[in-house]
């Protein structure tokens, strides 16, 4: 089928293979319509898992998954690898780099990137997660400082390869935070004899009051513990001020000085040319009403990270997590298909089945309504929870295996650089990645 065919069937174009789009393309499976999926990468990320590839733990391709391969048996759906330019919302038609793709309905699930809140300097010399280009590059980064370390003659010459600053206490600084004490305090000697434990420093930064914020207070209080008793150093009320790339400097005065800072303190959402800009809400992402269609159209629809549903129940939007954009493009496909059929849509309403964060080896934290775990026995409902969401049968068991084998060992992982990261190099795009000597 070519997609710019005219076709008997209404046609619906999803931006983005993330979790939200997936569902809008499973909900329309086996239905008289035509799906056509847009994405730049060929592959579904499972960012819950991006700090293990950032941290060696874990080979990218075990989460990442192709696109084409999960459809194989969709005969209504095609994919088109290939990146948006622009939305012609008069013409009902995506324009993208391989050409125009025409619309009855469009969804637009593209996500969210990191939001460095216009400060330039920071953006160019902190590192964000949130793509495995990002966490490759993030991972040579870690184990060309090490090597860079072991190279100084002194501990005062040492320190700023050996100091990592994570920004933002969120789930995915707090795990980052945890994966690499648990380097430091498992690895490091292992492989870098030269190098002291103590020498390796780890700092969790927030400006917020406590860790894990959305989570409960007993949650939060646990997880701070849990990290303390690891090594982790947490300075929460604390905001950052500027990043040179040498030197981390806080507002009232106290600085790091420091190689290795991740960013993980924001979100924004990452919104396709030509919506308009009346539609545009805080954080960059798209007003859409209680069906998740965007604001002042009648067959564009957003969902995820990049749509915000504001109403009295949700003032500020629904978080961006996982489960958020897998309910709203499941109950879109089902919307879409009920446009098309003239019957009445139904209100998305979101169902919150809890929030996880594991910290570390027998340590984590799972906040499920009522029900709220902390250590060993949240650690295994946060593993469960995470291997049976994985795509992809040969995934789970290679990222089981990994976990069972580090578990065992307390050394898993290869930590290999397969190429050398250069900041001056580092393009302002996820998709960038450092080129290689």
């Amino acid at each position: 089928m070519n997609p710019t065919d005219q076709s008997k069937f209404p046609t619906v174009v999803i931006i983005g293979g993330g979790f939200g789009g997936l569902q809008v393309a499973k909900q329309l499976a086996e239905k008289p319509v035509e799906v056509i999926l847009i994405d730049k990468h060929n592959y579904h990320t499972f960012q819950p898992l991006l700090y293990q590839v950032a941290t060696g733990s874990l080979e990218a391709e075990s989460i990442a998954f192709s696109l084409r391969k999960n459809f194989d048996g969709q005969k209504n759906l095609r994919f088109r690898h290939t990146e948006v330019t622009r939305i012609d919302t008069e013409r009902n038609t995506v324009i993208t780099t391989i050409g125009e793709i025409p619309y009855d309905y469009l969804v637009i699930a593209t996500g969210s990137t990191t939001n460095f809140f216009g400060n330039k300097e920071i953006e160019h010399f902190a590192m964000p997660m949130k793509s495995i280009p990002e966490a490759l590059n993030l991972r040579y980064m870690v184990l060309q400082n090490l090597e860079e370390a072991i190279l100084k003659p002194s501990v005062e010459e040492r320190a700023p390869y050996l100091s990592f600053v994570l920004v933002g206490a969120g789930p995915t600084g707090v795990e980052l935070a945890g994966a690499l004490a648990e380097l430091r305090n498992h690895v490091l000697c292992k492989d870098y004899p030269e190098l002291a434990r103590e020498e390796m420093k780890v700092y969790l930064v927030d400006f917020l009051p406590k860790v894990l914020g959305p989570f409960s207070d007993e949650g939060s209080k646990a997880a701070e513990k849990f990290l303390h008793d690891m090594g982790v150093e947490v300075l929460l009320n604390v905001k950052v001020e500027s990043y040179d790339g040498n030197e981390i400097k806080f507002e009232g005065g106290k600085s790091i000085l420091t190689k290795n800072v991740i960013w993980s303190a924001g979100v924004m959402g990452v919104v396709p040319d030509g919506v308009a800009k009346e539609a545009i809400e805080r954080g960059n992402r798209i007003k859409v009403d209680t069906i998740c269609r965007v604001a002042g159209s009648a067959n564009i629809f957003a969902i995820g990270d990049v749509a915000a549903m504001i109403t009295p129940e949700t003032p500020k939007g629904h978080p961006g997590v996982a489960q958020v954009a897998i309910q709203m493009g499941e109950a879109t496909g089902k919307n879409i298909y009920r446009l098309i059929k003239g019957e009445p849509t139904v209100p998305f309403k979101y169902n919150d089945k809890g929030s996880l964060a594991t910290i570390g080896r027998n340590k984590a934290i799972a906040d499920l309504g009522k029900l709220k775990f902390q250590g060993f026995f949240a650690w295994l409902i946060w593993m469960f929870v995470h291997l049976i969401s994985l795509m992809g049968g040969r995934n789970r068991v290679i990222v089981f295996i990994n976990w069972v084998a580090s578990y065992i060992t307390y050394n898993g992982g290869s930590r290999l650089i397969i190429r050398n990261f250069k900041r001056d190099e580092l393009v302002q795009k996820d998709e960038q990645v450092s080129k290689p000597d």
